[in-house]
């Protein structure tokens, strides 16, 4: 069975916008493909940290161990009204806070 990560746009990213994956630009049909629902979907699992437990953030705080886990991020960069933006997308919480316009 083959995992994929399905993650969806915020309504105001529209054509044309780069993807992002820890900062690498991916190509569309390659590393990635958007569906109809305005989501991208990639072929494989995208690897996110997760909640840590006490034990370990209490060993991060004193310094005994790190946080060392896989932790990969989408980025998608577009034009807003003719101003640069990138939205942060993650499988937890796929809407990033657009910027207030004024």
């Amino acid at each position: 069975m083959e995992t994929t990560t399905r993650l969806e746009l915020p309504e105001y990213v529209a054509r044309p916008f780069d993807v992002y994956v820890n900062g690498i630009l991916q190509t569309e049909g390659t590393d990635y493909t958007v569906d109809d629902e305005r989501a991208l979907l990639f072929p494989r699992e995208l690897e996110q940290e997760g909640k840590l437990g006490l034990m370990r953030w209490l060993s991060i705080f004193l310094g005994i161990a790190g946080t060392y886990r896989k932790n990969e991020s989408v980025d998608v960069a577009c034009s807003v009204n003719g101003k640069p933006v990138v939205a942060s997308l993650t499988s937890k919480a796929s809407h990033a806070a657009f910027p207030q316009q004024g």
